[in-house]
Order: C-alpha cells, then structure tokens, then sequence
C-alpha cells in the first residue's frame, strides 16, 4: 500500500483560496479548523498530518504580495509542537509531524519537545529536519548573514546525531519504580551521551525516556547533493519536488541506493513526491474549482510570487515574454525554482503560463478530475515506481480535504492501495517503518 501523508492550512494551500466563497472565515489561529481539518484526515486513514513552519514573518518587502497572503509569509500561525500535541487530544492514530530547525534550535531542546510528544500521542511524532531555507530568518536570532548551506548541512547532520543519541538516553527498564526497596530507578540503565563535536557540546542524558516508537518518524526534504545525503542517512521518508513522473521515478531509485550505500534496507526510506488534487463529482466540478481559484490571483500577484519562487526579479518582463532560464544555485529552496525552470524551459512557457501553472500546486504534480481520475494518476505514478506514496495538499479548505476523503480515499482503497482502518499501535508500525535499534542497550 502506498503510504499518505497530507498537510494542511486554515487558509489552503492555493494562494487565493482564502477568498473562495465555501474556505474557512476567522482562520486566525483558530484551533477549531485544525482540530476538524485533523478528524477529516484521520477519518480518511492517512498514515500523519504534516504541518509545515517558519522562523519568522515573509514577503514584507512586498506590500502588495504581504497584503495579499502567499503562502509563504506566515505571519500569525501556531508553533508547531504546541498545535500538534493538542491535536494529539483529539485524534486516536493519525501521526502528527512537525518542522523543526536545526540551524536555529538547540539539540537538546529539540529532542525534548519531539520525546515528549511522542509519549503524549501514544507514539505518532515525526520531525520535519530542516535547515531554513530563508535567509531572513537568520535575523531573528542575532544573525545578519544566514549560515552558508554547508555549514548549515554539516551542523544538521551533527544535530541529528546528537538527538538520536539523547533519545536513547535510558534503557527500557530504567524506571524499576520498586516502592518496597525504595528504588525508583536503576542507575546503570542510563547512558549519558558526553558528545563534544565542532557545532555542539551535549552531556546528557535527556530528562525523557525513550520515545514511544523508539524514535519519532524523521523526514526530511533536501534535493540538493547535501541534503540527499543527510536524508539517505538518517531519514525515513524523503519529501521532494517533483511535477513529472520520469523525475519522480529518478529520483526515488537515487535514493534507495543512497541509504543502501549508508546499509540502510531500500525499503526502509519512503520517497513522498507533492501532489495537489482538484477533485470533484465530475470533471467539470474540479475544472470550476481550478479556474475559479486561479482567478483570484492578478498578473502583478502571479508575477510578484513567481519572482520569488524563482528568486528572479521579472518585473520588467511582459508577462507574455518567455520566462528566461533559471540557471545556478541561490540562497533558499533550490528544488521549487529548479522545477519550474526545468519545466518553463522544456514547455517555452511564457511567464503568464508559468506562474498559473505553479501557482495551483506550488510547483509539486497536479492530479485533477474526479476521485476515480485523481486516483487513476496516483496509481500510475506509484505502480511505475515513481513513489512510495505522497505528500498531499488541499488547496481549498475545508472543501478539498473532504472531497479527497470522500472520493479518493474509497477509490483507492477499492483498488487495495490504502488501508481500511488502522492497524498499528504507533505512527511506524502504521506506515510498516522499522522500530529503530536502541543505541546504548541492546
């Protein structure tokens, strides 16, 4: 069975679904719309909910982009941790991942707060590893130049080392809890880690036992040579950017050698492609729902938002000039801007046609049609071997989570590539990912 991992906004993640007549109104940080958007997605037997974060406010150097909320600005949202643990209240199997830097965190910190919410959902953490792509960001914690990406690799790959390490801080057995002797714990069941490495210096142990599922599932969603690296090493499924099936497909079986080169089990890494679906009762419903979304978004917003997308200024472009080619590397996401490059050039897109080609699915596959359609595609891609599985958007909410439940998720499980109902105890075992071995105790 493929595996389903869905994220999810208040606002949707098309750029003017906000707007829609049937979205969600008072999206300001309102609890109630994640709690009823978390109960959609279980009752549709995804494999976890995936919230995306930031490190601080974007696109203020546009006013009119800011005004009009891209995607990307985020400028009031929950703290991730927070927001999912209390989501763990009210679902029962669903995992519940979370962003979380380590560019701009601590170690220790960080492998405390995921601990904990695997313990407080029953074993349904996952980390998003992340470096941060923005370089504002790095403003908001005492930095005028954000860290140069290999820098920020190298640290990533000793952050997660130090944190696996402190989630095995105990064995098992550590906590005897014997009232009669007077012995809450055992003393030689506790590993303390002592790491001294360049970026950090822990000592250890973590206050916390051993997460619930051994350790919170670990995603990651670097395309570039570093971050393919630090996923083959340490993740166990791999988000990636990929809006045609050949790419897809390449860069899957890259993968599985990569973490069989680490001896790592092929099969133990899930590669997870985005894809965004317009579903409807017939072709001509999801048809409307395109073209009603794209018409929400101006020219001069399409371009502002490619502009940065791209990270090329083309203002001074008609937007029925070619898009010129997107060459190079750029401080930021690099897989995004590729994607569309790649595709403007192979398709001589005009800027028009590539900025309403990327706006709709933020540059990830577009599947779209009705729920036997959309599942049609979906089969394709994971019967040629293009996926383990997918990364799924909604782009108008609550209305397109329901729909795909309503009509992807039965077509689907008709044809045997999702589940029926859940049948493990944590977030791993219900996506068949391995318990990872205790470090320090057997």
């Amino acid at each position: 069975m493929m595996n389903l991992v869905t994220t999810v906004s208040s606002i949707g993640g098309h750029f003017g679904a906000w707007r829609h007549p049937s979205a969600w109104s008072d999206t300001i940080e309102n609890l109630d719309h994640y709690r009823e958007a978390a109960r959609t997605a279980e009752k549709g037997l995804f494999d976890a909910l995936f919230l995306a974060d930031g490190n601080g406010v974007r696109d203020m150097e546009d006013r009119a982009l800011f005004e009009a909320m891209a995607p990307t600005s985020r400028p009031a949202t929950f703290e991730p941790i927070t927001l999912l643990t209390a989501l763990a209240m009210t679902t029962k199997h669903i995992g519940l991942i979370a962003t979380a830097t380590t560019t701009y965190d601590e170690p220790f910190l960080l492998a405390r707060r995921f601990a904990s919410l695997d313990h407080l959902s029953a074993g349904r953490g996952g980390w998003n590893v992340v470096t941060t792509s923005h370089e504002g960001d790095s403003r908001n914690f005492g930095l005028e130049d954000h860290i140069p990406k290999e820098e920020r690799y190298e640290r990533a790959a000793e952050f997660v080392e130090v944190v696996t390490g402190l989630w095995d801080s105990w064995a098992p057995d550590a906590f005897v809890e014997d009232r009669k002797a007077g012995r809450y714990l055992n003393a030689d069941r506790v590993h303390v880690l002592g790491h001294r490495g360049k970026h950090f210096t822990v000592s250890g142990p973590l206050n916390a036992t051993r997460p619930t599922q051994g350790r919170p599932i670990l995603f990651h969603a670097g395309q570039s040579e570093a971050g393919r690296d630090l996923a083959a090493r340490y993740a166990d499924c791999v988000f990636t950017v990929a809006n045609n099936k050949e790419k897809a497909r390449a860069f899957r079986l890259e993968m599985k050698e990569r973490a069989r080169s680490y001896g790592r089990a092929p099969e133990d890494i899930r590669v997870l492609p985005g894809m965004t679906s317009y579903v409807g009762e017939t072709v001509a419903d999801s048809d409307t729902l395109y073209s009603e979304l794209a018409s929400s978004i101006s020219p001069a917003l399409g371009v502002s938002f490619l502009s940065k997308m791209l990270k090329v200024d083309l203002s001074s472009y008609s937007v029925d000039d070619p898009l010129p080619a997107i060459e190079g590397d750029v401080v930021g996401v690099n897989a995004f801007r590729k994607a569309l490059g790649d595709t403007a050039q192979t398709d001589r897109l005009t800027i028009r046609q590539t900025y309403e080609r990327a706006l709709p699915n933020m540059g990830h596959a577009l599947f779209k049609g009705t729920g036997v359609h959309v599942a049609d595609q979906m089969e394709d891609w994971y019967r040629d071997g293009a996926c383990d599985g997918f990364l799924v958007a909604h782009p108008l909410m609550p209305r397109s989570l329901d729909d795909f439940v309503e009509m992807v998720v039965p077509e689907l499980q008709r044809r045997g590539l999702h589940r029926t109902e859940y049948k493990g105890r944590t977030a791993r075992e219900n996506m068949r990912l391995p318990i990872p071995k205790h470090l320090f105790f057997g």
